[in-house]
């Protein structure tokens, strides 16, 4: 989709992106009425949506948590900060990168590479990068460090550091928000209860889940979110003292790791904390859960 922005301007962005005032950002606006993470472009049902974050959009002078994305449409993150809508595309599929350790992530128009490890991919341009990819008018191109630039297409691959990345495509109905299926037939309705240190996950069966330390700010923040949201804004909630994308993504894997097994542990389904294949994260409820924010 594509924003003209309260510049002038205009951006383009992809789902999973993130409208904000923090740097790391798809489109960053520095603005003090805007929240560091505001609003995430999200593919729900092969439609364009915004979702709000920390703080509400308004349409029409009407605030909204989510909104879905036409041509003309014109959104108030703040009084006098609007984005106009000036195009939607939906192709029949969208590119993307799939690597061990990274999973799928789709692509903007610029991606640099980090050999880490762990392997870290940027929307953006980043100098000293290990790898740089960018779209022009009718090709992908790839540069490597120390070799010149040369094209690329769907299925090929080259490696970074020790991984092997591969560009791919990813049909527009497999790339939005999956489908909830719950896993082990039928169990009770979860309450889950968001204390910020603390999270209660009750059950009508069970004694509560009580969960603190990390794996509690983790679906903290997620209930505050209230939709997916990218694991580099999830992390730098987590973790406020910013360190380098590859020690904030380590660190989100490993704890993401503890927390799920936690759950399948207690017998609470691991997929509550879902992660898409794409770069977000987010709380996957079904009919029935509730959550209580008392954050």
């Amino acid at each position: 989709m594509r924003f003209q922005l309260p510049s002038g301007g205009s951006t383009e962005l992809i789902p999973g992106d993130l409208i904000g005032r923090t740097s790391v950002a798809a489109l960053s606006i520095d603005d003090p009425r805007v929240s560091e993470a505001h609003a995430l472009v999200s593919l729900r049902g092969g439609e364009l949506h915004l979702l709000s974050l920390r703080r509400l959009v308004a349409v029409d002078g009407k605030p909204v948590s989510a909104v879905k994305l036409r041509a003309g449409l014109v959104i108030a993150l703040a009084d006098g900060v609007e984005l106009r809508v000036e195009a939607v595309m939906l192709p029949g599929s969208l590119p993307a990168l799939e690597a061990p350790g990274l999973g799928r992530r789709l692509l903007g128009s610029v991606a640099s590479l980090r050999a880490g490890p762990p392997l870290a991919l940027a929307g953006r341009y980043e100098p000293g990068a290990d790898a740089h990819l960018w779209l022009t008018d009718s090709e992908w191109r790839l540069q490597q460090r120390g070799q010149p630039a040369r094209p690329v297409g769907p299925c090929d691959a080259f490696r970074v550091g020790e991984v092997e990345v591969t560009l791919i495509e990813v049909p527009i109905s497999a790339a939005g928000q999956a489908p909830t299926r719950q896993e082990g037939g039928v169990r009770s309705p979860l309450r889950i209860v968001a204390q910020f240190d603390t999270v209660h996950i009750h059950r009508d069966d069970r004694p509560p889940l009580v969960l603190s330390g990390r794996g509690a700010r983790i679906v903290s923040e997620l209930v505050t979110f209230g939709g997916p949201v990218s694991w580099q804004v999830l992390a730098a909630e987590v973790w406020p003292d910013h360190p380098e994308p590859s020690v904030l993504r380590h660190r989100l894997d490993v704890n993401l790791a503890r927390l799920r097994s936690r759950l399948r542990g207690a017998d609470v389904r691991a997929d509550l904390v879902r992660s898409d294949g794409a770069g977000q994260v987010e709380l996957l409820l079904y009919d029935g859960d509730a959550v209580e924010d008392r954050t």
